[in-house]
């Protein structure tokens, strides 16, 4: 038995800003015994819990299930206990295969000589047994294994989401600096927008905020294009119970009003991007989306307003950003009267050019961005 059948015990691995929201979307998708740790959290599950956490998870980067955890001092020692595994379990010599590493304070120092490790450890099995081996492919592979090595002890892993979840698989064109799946949900997350007030993104982009909360909206699972997940490569993965899950996801889908979620921006090229990334999950079309510059807009009076505004990455270098904050706060003040708006910031010291007085900030660290979602009450 390998160690996640002895235990239940799985590993997701979470950013550190939405380890708080993570938590709770485990508990409310079956999982037991939540543990957070250093860039992830710790839990537990039976086999239809893993397989809803991965079709449902908005938040989740990608789930592990330990195969062997050891003591490990030494490359030798790694490639040893890791010829100790049958890893014709998880696939065959006809597939590919991809592995990524951590290294952190133990003898063996870096990351990419710890995977090359692994890697002849698993070809060299498959050699010994049938004479052939699988390949490497590291964009697209059958299988995700992951080697973790901390203070000298290491746990091999398989990736049993099939790689990372924030490829929801809807964003078929993007614009420059598009935001994260993750982050993006994040985001609809922490505004506890429930879809009683329309929303709207004047900075829509690629949509990838409005898909989001299309999905949060319509409860529709996050995963609902994924076309397969790496726990169909466990020996016990169990089909039936793959179909229930689904089939139970897809019955909890709800229908959303027409231009209860709306968006806008000034680029038409950013308003095709966006149009065509949201008919891929919003089939009846209900997302308005308009090319409008944001300071031509006549009101967002009584709405929810969430935004990524350009951040110096999509406006240019030799935009003037502090008059543009500025000039988005008096249009939140005079426009936008009642309504609540949640503003990430990519770069915090523009924050203070608003010139309104937020509800409260939260940390929200995204592609190397040390970033700040803010809420600001308008009346």
């Amino acid at each position: 038995m390998y160690l996640y059948q002895k235990t239940d015990r799985y590993f997701a691995q979470v950013a550190n800003d939405l380890k708080e929201p993570a938590e709770k979307e485990l508990l409310s998708l079956g999982a037991r015994d939540i543990s957070p740790t250093y860039r992830g959290v710790y839990f537990t599950a039976n086999r239809k819990t893993l397989y809803a956490v991965n079709f449902h998870s908005r938040l989740i980067n990608r789930i592990l299930a330990p195969l062997l955890s050891f003591d490990c001092h030494s490359d030798r020692v790694l490639y040893k206990k890791a010829g100790q595994i049958h890893w014709q379990d998880f696939l065959d010599s006809n597939q590919t295969f991809a592995i990524f590493a951590t290294v952190t304070h133990s003898a063996i120092k870096h990351s990419k000589f710890a995977a090359l490790r692994l890697k002849d450890a698993i070809v060299d099995s498959f050699r010994n047994r049938t004479g052939r081996r699988p390949s490497i492919d590291t964009k697209e592979p059958d299988v995700w294994f992951n080697l973790y090595i901390a203070n000298n002890k290491a746990t091999i892993s398989l990736d049993t989401s099939g790689g990372s979840l924030h490829k929801r698989g809807y964003r078929k064109s993007s614009i420059e600096a598009p935001m994260l799946e993750t982050t993006a949900a994040a985001i609809i997350n922490y505004s506890g927008w429930d879809g009683t007030t329309p929303l709207h993104d004047p900075f829509c982009g690629s949509g990838t905020l409005l898909c989001e909360a299309y999905l949060s909206a319509s409860r529709t699972p996050a995963a609902i294009l994924r076309e397969r997940f790496g726990f169909e490569k466990l020996p016990d993965f169990d089909s039936t119970l793959r179909r229930q899950v689904k089939k139970e996801g897809i019955q909890k889908i709800q229908t959303v009003a027409r231009e209860l979620i709306n968006g806008s921006d000034h680029s038409s090229a950013a308003v095709r991007s966006s149009i065509q990334n949201c008919s891929m999950i919003d089939k009846q079309n209900v997302i308005a989306v308009t090319q409008q510059d944001v300071f031509t807009i006549e009101s967002l009076a009584g709405k929810t307003i969430i935004c990524n505004p350009p951040y110096g990455i999509r406006m240019g270098k030799e935009t003037d950003l502090h008059s543009f904050y500025k000039k988005l706060g008096d249009f939140l003040k005079q426009q936008c009267r009642g309504s609540n708006a949640f503003i990430y910031f990519g770069q915090r010291k523009y924050i203070k050019n608003i010139g309104l007085k937020p509800t409260w900030k939260k940390p929200l660290a995204t592609g190397g961005l040390d970033g700040r979602l803010v809420k600001y009450e308008l009346y």
